[in-house]
């Protein structure tokens, strides 16, 4: 294989990150490797560099005296992990130039995905119960006793609240304070749900969805993150997968919101058998692949997902939420490093296949 261009395309504030070495959780000596083993060069990309019209961009290539500034040919395939607002037509942009983009969005909707699974009769059984906006949140305060309220678009955990019930006439609603890392709880009447409550359903569309009842460690609710990824032939492969376990007192297992990353094996063997924990990561494993394959149908380009999958304590399985930017670090802190770097060399497999069949792009 000769070696050949791949691009990388970050937002502006991690590409300007590049020659500082200070991108975050993204690491460049990652892509650096995998791209080596399949003789790939990782160029690193931020849109307004990328001149169509020309087929020159100005890109971040590692050198001897470490990244710089180059112009380049155009890489024919583009690794997609910027994120960028709804309706932004850049990433089309480069689609009708002839670039070969996958995951041209890395952002969807709850509600949108929640959508279209639930069109799938055998994924169908795998969803929480969900409702929308704040008509959807008095209509399941009267069907169930314990709620997430989430933002319809969002990551990391931001803005989701639980609503729960003390007693027949009184709830209480706990939340994350902007600005603090310690969650707050006040009462509801649930007959004058309170101002704050209702500007933030007005800002935002949110989602209102059962409590799923996590399986919990010393109290701690956790769930399972599932890395799929295309490689070579473009086939979905399970990446691996860790247990993010909320932080002490919470309700949100999310890593940046004070979550912890753990071994996924080790977690649910602390809660079922041995037995019954190998199966319940087979039954994830393979559920996670349907998931990805439903949602391909619908999802042009999609590529590189990260698919939150609870559990109960009997061992059901709900999906709660795909994550279209897979953020990797969660296997490093769970200490799979093996796995953490099989997640950089999988979107480079894949582009190397793209490189070499093009043809296949839109064939899935």
């Amino acid at each position: 294989m000769g070696q050949k261009l791949v691009g990388i395309l970050l937002n502006a504030a991690m590409h300007r990150g590049v020659p500082r070495l200070k991108t975050g959780q993204e690491s460049l000596e990652s892509y650096e490797e995998a791209a080596a083993a399949y003789g790939l060069i990782p160029c690193f990309l931020k849109l307004p560099d990328i001149d169509t019209e020309s087929g020159f961009s100005i890109a971040y290539i590692k050198g001897p005296q470490g990244y710089r500034r180059t112009v380049i040919p155009t890489p024919d395939v583009i690794h997609n992990r910027a994120i960028y607002d709804p309706g932004y037509r850049g990433v089309d942009r480069l689609l009708r130039s002839g670039v070969l983009v996958y995951n041209t969005c890395n952002r969807y909707g709850k509600d949108q995905i929640h959508g279209l699974l639930e069109q799938n009769a055998m994924l169908r059984g795998l969803l929480p119960d969900t409702s929308a906006g704040f008509s959807g949140l008095k209509e399941m305060m009267g069907s169930y006793p314990d709620l997430i309220l989430k933002p319809s678009r969002g990551s990391i955990g931001k803005g989701i609240m639980r609503l729960s019930r003390s007693s027949t006439s009184r709830w209480i609603l706990s939340y994350l304070p902007d600005g603090s890392s310690r969650w707050a709880s006040a009462d509801v009447n649930p007959e004058a749900l309170p101002r704050a409550l209702r500007a933030r359903f007005a800002a935002m569309p949110y989602l209102v969805q059962e409590r799923i009842p996590l399986v919990e460690i010393d109290r701690r609710p956790f769930d399972l993150r599932v890395t799929v990824q295309r490689g070579w032939g473009g086939d979905w492969q399970v990446t691996g997968l860790f247990a993010k376990r909320a932080g002490p007192g919470g309700f949100v297992s999310n890593i940046a919101r004070g979550g912890e990353a753990l071994n996924a094996s080790q977690a649910l063997e602390q809660v079922f058998s041995s037995e019954v924990a190998a199966g319940i990561r087979m039954s994830v494993q393979t559920i996670s692949l349907s998931i990805a394959r439903e949602l391909e149908h619908s999802l042009p380009g999609l590529a590189d997902i990260g698919l939150d999958i609870g559990i109960t304590a009997n061992g059901r399985i709900y999906f709660i939420e795909c994550n279209g930017r897979d953020q990797r670090y969660g296997f490093r802190r769970a200490g799979l490093n093996a796995a953490w770097k099989d997640s950089y060399r999988k979107p480079m497999e894949y582009a190397r296949f793209l490189l070499d069949n093009p043809s296949r792009y839109n064939s899935y």
